[in-house]
């Protein structure tokens, strides 16, 4: 790959929260040098909606962007999404198809429709000990990827899971919905492969942005300016020109940035060994998991 491929970098903190518009939702960019990366509309409480538009109708044509979200579920491990049910999809787009379609009568690309449909609640642990008969005990299911996510030091949850509060299994599922929407408009790494041209959206954990940028996976969380340039002088980048208290969400996507402009030049994180053809179409990866 051209080390021009790219010329900006967006990283997107996710949110799978109920309603329309959420704190926990932050888009940052960087572009190529050492620039500090700025946050995309300052201040503004986005909805996941307007994030599905952004993508669309305003993203530069030399973008990376990653989303803090699971862009698929397990598969490898049993040979399908659900295994047992007849109508189960054979790769992500299918499966994204499918979670969009269940869930087209619900605003804000939400999924409750999903995760009560009478067959597919099964296979998910819900709130108030629902766990379904076929959810698979203990913590749930896991990706491959999550596995190498594991040997690194994060903690990933379950994309099945969508108990807790560090559950990520509706943002996964939500953002899967808005990955359909963008009906081409960009390319969805590794599902679509790596094209020569045209924006990229990949999966991101942004521990693994803050753990290159000296934190651990248990301190990845910045909540300050200072614990912000820290990171971006790790990262190589200029500092924000940011003071005082900040949420970590905002903290998360202007790392992130940072950390994906320099991610994007190591040829290794976009041919990691366990990526067979056959993971890349059904459960898709992590990038920066290796």
């Amino acid at each position: 790959m051209s080390p021009d491929r790219f010329g900006h970098f967006i990283a997107i903190d996710w949110s799978g929260a109920a309603g329309e518009r959420h704190k926990g939702i932050a888009l940052a960019m960087a572009s190529r040098g050492n620039a500090a990366p700025m946050t995309i509309r300052p201040g503004h409480r986005w909805s996941r909606t307007e994030v599905l538009e952004y993508l669309r109708d305003d993203l530069p044509g030399d973008a990376l962007v990653g989303m803090d979200l699971g862009i698929s579920l397990p598969f490898a491990d049993r040979g399908g999404f659900f295994p047992g049910w007849a109508e189960t999809p054979e790769n992500a787009r299918e499966l994204w198809a499918l979670i969009d379609d269940i869930c087209a009568d619900e605003p804000h690309l939400g999924v409750s429709a999903l995760v009560d449909h009478p067959d597919l609640s099964a296979y998910f642990r819900r709130h108030g000990g629902r766990e379904g008969a076929r959810f698979g005990g203990g913590q749930g299911r896991f990706r491959v990827t999550e596995a190498a996510q594991r040997r690194m030091g994060c903690k990933p949850y379950s994309n099945f899971n969508l108990v807790g509060a560090a559950q990520v299994g509706k943002s996964s599922l939500s953002g899967m919905r808005l990955l359909h929407r963008l009906e081409g408009r960009a390319s969805v790494w590794p599902v679509d492969g790596l094209p020569d041209k045209g924006p990229v959206i990949c999966e991101i954990y942004t521990t693994i942005a803050a753990m290159a940028a000296g934190r651990t996976a248990s301190r990845s969380k910045m909540r300050s300016a200072a614990e912000l340039n820290e990171a971006l002088h790790a990262l190589g980048s200029a500092p924000s020109g940011l003071a005082g208290p900040l949420d970590d969400h905002t903290c998360d996507a202007l790392v992130t940035a940072a950390w994906l402009r320099n991610a994007a030049q190591d040829p290794r994180l976009w041919h990691p060994r366990e990526l067979s053809d056959e993971i890349a179409r059904t459960e898709g990866w992590t990038f920066g998991a290796h």
